[in-house]
């Protein structure tokens, strides 16, 4: 099945505005597979990793089937964990942002239930819920099942690895026999397919295949910073490097239009593409793009596509690709004809699980940087500077400028004086403006961004290994194992890092947890 363009896909006015403003304009790979069958009625196991677009692959088919006049609850999705509960009712409300009168109401354990129980009574017809929470609810008969005709499972096998199989079995046990069921997994063990058979009819089977990627001889790089440092770092890189051609990659097109805007606020020859853009002004862009007469062309992934210019020196993720085949596209733009070239990625927050997919299945190595400095950029200035004066001095073609100096001269300035004079105002005349100050302490040192890291009174001497670690966390928590980030185990003693908004509850969580009979200490560890 090829990938689904979305204008061209047979969806609702409304939903088609709301991808657009949205700025997707290609289906994922799952989103292409799963959002057919689903439209259709089949009750669906969908195979892909977290990141790769699930939430509309559901979404969509789901706000599709709703009908805006019955205020009565008629779909449910069940997630692991609160954090993604709120996730998936955010996008499930953006891309209903058109359709009037669709309610969405997220369900969790840690909020008041009574708020939960005024949304129910006032009617809505989608739910997002927690198991434990949701059981809750048809206990208590505020969560009427009756008119349910879709029920989805996001991430079932961190469910299963939770404890949830019997709260889920009992959720389905009460749903609607005439119903659609939905399973969603990154993993799909035998206990969940063996699981799936009892609580579905003849379903489709998807998966999103892996294929074999060959990734081009490209030096690869990461910066980890916050969302609101890419346009500075980018400026800065790009000063340091000072690439003839740069192509910058954004995850949609509302992006490419904001950022370009911000290169040419700064001073830089940007201009971008994307799948809005006709034919014609693509054509211009692209031969202002090959003349050099712009260094940096901002694309999405399929505006990009037969992007094939020789020159290209640096490539940038300005966003983290959803799907890893777009990545090897992405950076198989540089390096072209036996040249070198350099790729860069911008990672934020929770991207680094996907750079991590990446890693595993490009089976390639991405080196993680320290953020340039402004100081780097000085330097880098200077030198490109030094190379221009030599370059002169060779040539020997200043002669019509001597007149100024013989005037500086018989005015008693020693010549040292003079040259600085000169350099000092060339200097100014040619400093680019916009670098903004930030504070790269923080994101240069310890943990990884977003990340706490966590010292434990525990090392391979008591025999720890990482699994009583991650044990130790999920059991006392919410936290699933993928939201664990770095373990390093030494003789006497361990460090965890954990999302920093997760501290407080895993500092709780762990207060008098046993290990092998032996007490456990955990506390914020100092900065490295």
């Amino acid at each position: 099945m090829g990938k689904l363009k979305f204008k061209h896909a047979e969806l609702s006015e409304e939903i088609k505005k709301a991808i657009s403003d949205m700025g997707f304009e290609e289906a994922s790979p799952i989103q292409s597979q799963a959002i057919p069958y689903i439209l259709e009625g089949n009750d669906l196991i969908g195979q892909a990793q977290t990141g790769t677009g699930k939430t509309a692959a559901f979404g969509i088919p789901i706000l599709e089937n709703c009908e805006a006049e019955n205020r009565q609850l008629q779909a449910i999705v069940l997630c692991p964990t609160r954090e993604l509960s709120i996730q998936v009712a955010e996008e499930i409300r953006k891309l209903s942002k058109y359709k009037k009168d669709i309610y969405v109401l997220p369900v969790y354990g840690g909020q008041p239930i009574e708020r939960q129980i005024k949304g129910l009574k006032r009617g809505v017809q989608i739910v997002i819920g927690t198991p434990g929470r949701v059981l809750d609810h048809l206990r208590r008969h505020t969560l009427k099942p009756k008119s349910i005709k879709m029920v989805v499972f996001d991430e079932a096998d961190e469910m299963f690895d939770m404890g949830f199989r019997d709260d889920i079995e009992n959720i389905l046990n009460q749903m609607p026999k005439e119903r659609q069921t939905i399973f969603f997994s990154a993993t799909m063990p035998k206990e969940i397919m063996n699981f799936a058979k009892k609580y579905q009819n003849s379903p489709k089977i998807v998966k999103v295949v892996h294929k074999e990627l060959t990734v081009p001889k490209v030096e690869q790089y990461y910066f980890e910073l916050k969302n609101n440092m890419k346009t500075e770092i980018l400026s800065r890189l790009i000063d340091i490097h000072n690439p003839k051609l740069s192509l910058v990659f954004c995850n949609t097109k509302k992006k490419v239009d904001e950022l370009v805007m911000e290169l040419q606020g700064r001073g830089y020859f940007a201009d971008g593409l994307h799948g809005d853009l006709k034919q014609t002004q693509r054509d211009k862009v692209m031969s202002s793009f090959r003349k050099g007469n712009i260094d940096i062309l901002v694309a999405t992934d399929v505006a990009a596509r037969g992007i094939d210019v020789g020159d290209v020196d640096l490539v940038l993720n300005y966003d983290i690709p959803q799907d890893e085949e777009y990545y090897v596209h992405r950076i198989g733009r540089t390096a072209r004809a036996g040249r070198s070239g350099k790729a860069f990625s911008f990672v934020a927050g929770k991207d680094i699980h996907k750079l991590r997919t990446i890693q595993k299945y490009t089976n390639t190595k991405i080196i993680k940087q320290n953020l340039p400095t402004l100081g780097d950029v000085e330097e880098k200035r200077m030198d490109i500077l030094l190379e221009k004066i030599r370059s002169e001095l060779e040539a020997k073609e200043f002669s019509k400028h001597e007149n100024i100096i013989n005037i500086l001269l018989e005015e008693d300035y020693n010549s040292f004086d003079i040259a600085s004079a000169i350099l000092k105002l060339y200097v100014e005349d040619n400093k680019k403006d916009g670098h903004e100050q930030i504070d790269l302490e923080k994101i240069n040192n310890g943990a990884d961004l977003g990340m706490t890291r966590l010292f434990i009174n525990m090392g391979k001497k008591q025999k720890i290994s990482p699994r009583h670690i991650i044990g130790a966390i999920t059991n006392k928590t919410n936290l699933s194992r993928n939201h664990i980030g770095k373990i390093d185990i030494y003789d006497k003693f361990s460090f965890v890092e954990i999302p920093e908004e997760d501290t407080n509850k895993v500092l709780k969580g762990l207060k008098n947890y046993r290990i092998k009979g032996k007490k456990m200490n955990v506390e914020i560890a100092n900065p490295r």
